[in-house]
């Protein structure tokens, strides 16, 4: 309400009279913060719409000016959100709610004009990469770097897919951070963490070269323009290897955001809002696709296809036919993730492997689908019940805590931390914005406003706290202790697990090439990322999927790219 009135009055203050008409301002809540514009306007219409100042990531800019033009053509914030996007453009539709109040102004609604008839065209390419994500922009970039034609499709408005979801960081071994920080770590060590994580079911070629290839993707990455100046720990790994952006910011938003400007700075065609429908096939070979643009359907014959569409997680039939028990439950993943390339793909003969394992993840705001970042508990936050105790080591795998969670009453959990962590991690401060972290002067004021035990709540703080001190947890083996948790104001969050990555699909060789369930290689097929089974295993650790979509991406890129120089 207070920043609502501050809105209004500053709107009102700033209000004047332009050749162009007058402006005022007005504030809205976006994703990681407020969201400033001013509007421009006549009489009773809105001529202009800017944003002006904000905290969002860099990949929501072409969802901002696309929400901004439809406003603007509407007369009228009931406009449909950029998908994606949805709390940047839910708060920019608050902030010129607010700007047109602050004004007095009446709008009439109108009816757009009718776009323009999309105009396609059948064409041809060297490779054509399906998906947007990481391992799609990675797969476009190191095909365009060796010297071929890309074209680069995406269903959605806006690229990313679950990568604009990724928080934690991405995980490394041998890199040049780690050299530098003083991180002892090896690539062998990595795959036996990993190893473990899934349960030894991971395909051991494939995982080999995910740790092998961990410590150059990242400066292949850095190259880019990507920011990793950081390395901490994450749940399911012995050592500092998780690599994330100054402040520990969100790393999927800013991975995407740097391969976007790399990949247009290439010239790559990029094309959204294009569905992939059909793999064209010819004989044992795969040659191009059929794409469906806002009603309209071409083909583009290539050389060599990349698929890159994602897992299944936000296909609840899907993830019910594979793992029944997860019915009803809710997701973390983009509305995109819904499987159709793994379906596509095993119509042309690739293989399925690991389908049924399916992971939650544990830290997602109960009755929600916004995940709260690992790295809340690697820098130290604890896990409590509704009678204020510990009752796992937070740094399980996802799983096991996931599992652990589920057997408390209410199904959930509570996220508990204090200053020192806020103030280590930027993602935080997007929670609290969005009312998920609740805060308190103590422990007893925070157990109140969240309905949990607040005697047992300070008695285990106070427990925790010399298990620090003490460099030891008697109580759950937790091994990483990185700090007391003593700073005032203190915060939790309720948590409880949703499904979040589906470890299985399409069976690949090192080469990132599709595979039959004999395995021989469907020539001119190659896919990465989630849409990929293998590497995981049964249960993937955090911060490796990150690293994955990267290593798996730059390979189905190159190896794409040679076969298709090779290829008439």
């Amino acid at each position: 309400m207070k920043k609502r009135l501050i809105c209004m009055i500053s709107a009102l203050s700033l209000l004047f009279t332009t050749t162009y008409g007058a402006t005022v301002e007005g504030i809205g809540s976006g994703y990681k913060g407020d969201i400033k514009v001013k509007v421009t306007y006549e009489g009773n219409e809105i001529t202009n719409v800017e944003v002006v100042e904000h905290e969002e990531t860099n990949f929501t800019k072409k969802a901002m000016k696309q929400i901004t033009k439809d406003i603007v053509a509407a007369q009228s914030t009931e406009v449909d959100n950029v998908a994606g996007a949805t709390y940047t453009c839910e708060g920019i539709k608050e902030a010129v709610n607010a700007a047109v109040a602050a004004a007095g102004i009446t709008l009439k609604a109108k009816t757009p004009a009718k776009a323009e008839e999309v105009v396609v065209a059948d064409t041809t390419t060297d490779v054509v990469v399906v998906g947007g994500g990481g391992a799609g922009l990675t797969a476009a970039i190191s095909a365009k770097e060796k010297g071929v034609n890309v074209i680069l499709l995406e269903k959605m408005a806006m690229l990313g897919g679950n990568t604009n979801y990724a928080t934690a960081g991405i995980n490394a071994a041998e890199s040049k951070l780690q050299e530098k920080l003083g991180v002892e770590d090896s690539a062998e060590l990595f795959y036996q963490d990993t190893l473990k994580g899934g349960k030894n079911k991971n395909n051991p070629e494939l995982l080999k070269t995910m740790t092998e290839n961990s410590g150059e993707i990242i400066t292949w990455l850095v190259d880019r323009g990507a920011d990793l100046t950081e390395v901490t720990y994450t749940g399911g790994q012995s050592v500092k290897r998780i690599h994330r952006p100054t402040g520990g910011k969100a790393v999927g938003p800013m991975i995407v955001a740097a391969l976007s400007e790399t990949a247009e700075k290439q010239g790559i065609d990029i094309r959204t809002e294009s569905t992939v429908k059909e793999l064209l096939k010819e004989g044992d070979r795969v040659v191009g696709v059929k794409v469906e643009h806002k009603g309209k359907t071409y083909t583009i014959k290539a050389k060599a296809v990349v698929m890159a569409t994602g897992g299944f997680g936000a296909n609840p039939a899907m993830v019910e036919k594979y793992k029944p028990e997860l019915k009803g439950f809710g997701s973390t993943n983009s509305p995109a993730i819904t499987g159709e390339g793994i379906t596509m793909v095993e119509s042309v003969g690739g293989a399925l492997v690991d389908m049924t394992e399916i992971q939650t993840h544990p830290t997602v705001v109960h009755n929600n689908t916004a995940m709260i970042t690992e790295a809340v508990r690697g820098e130290g936050a604890i896990l409590v019940n509704r009678d204020g105790k510990r009752f796992i080591n937070e740094l399980e795998t996802r799983d096991v805590v996931s599992k652990a969670e589920l057997e408390q009453e209410g199904k959930s959990a509570f996220l508990v931390f204090d200053e020192t962590v806020r103030e280590k991690l930027g993602a935080i401060n997007g929670y609290i914005n969005k009312g998920y972290a609740i805060s308190g002067n103590d422990l007893e004021e925070l157990a109140k406003k969240v309905g949990i035990n607040g005697k047992n709540l300070v008695a285990t703080m106070k427990q925790y706290n010399e298990y620090v001190k003490a460099g030891k947890d008697t109580e759950f083996n937790k091994n990483i202790l990185p700090r007391e948790l003593i700073k005032a104001p203190y915060y939790a969050i309720e948590v409880s697990p949703a499904v979040h990555h589906t470890m299985g699909g399409v069976s690949i060789n090192t080469s990132a090439e599709v595979l039959t369930a004999d395995g021989k290689v469907i020539k001119g097929l190659y896919a990465a990322g989630e849409i990929t089974g293998g590497v995981h295993g049964a249960n993937r650790i955090g911060g490796n999927a990150m690293t994955d979509i990267t290593v798996f991406g730059k390979i189905a890129g190159e190896s794409a790219a040679e076969y298709s120089k090779v290829t008439k």
